[in-house]
């Protein structure tokens, strides 16, 4: 029950790699004028995807710490880091909702859009190595 929580965040990372690809051909064609194809729908579905299923992620990770050990927050680094992350959430992906329902040219939100999206995937490949931490201590 426990390997149910990294399975999904690796997915969610997986995803987010993928969406964050995709969003830097965009970044190459609005700001760098390579010739690019956005596919913005595929962006859209992909990055969404990852920040719902961090979130859920996120709350899953508490119930199964409570479950598991009776406690959360013992974790150190690892819910150190998914804490801080929740903003950085909520700033990219409500950032995505409103440029994808409000579509019009714009320069500074996507650029900040970007910059939120690709430290929360920073801060998710760091959590592999603190999750791997917590693997090797509390459950192996």
């Amino acid at each position: 029950m426990l390997w149910f929580h990294p399975v999904l965040m690796a997915l969610a990372t997986l995803l987010a790699v993928y969406a964050a690809y995709l969003g830097v051909e965009r970044f190459l064609s609005r700001h760098l004028g390579l010739r690019t194809q956005f596919l913005w729908k595929r962006h859209t579905v992909f990055g969404s995807a990852a920040i719902a299923l961090w979130l859920i992620g996120f709350f899953g990770g508490l119930l199964m710490a409570r479950l598991a050990w009776g406690v959360n927050f013992v974790t150190g680094d690892h819910y150190e880091t998914a804490l801080s992350m929740m903003p950085i959430m909520a700033a990219g992906g409500l950032s995505g909702i409103y440029m994808d329902r409000r579509k019009a040219p714009r320069t500074v939100l996507p650029l900040l859009h970007g910059a939120c999206n690709l430290l929360l995937l920073a801060l998710a490949l760091y959590q592999i190595s603190t999750g791997w931490d917590v693997i090797r201590e509390f459950v192996l």
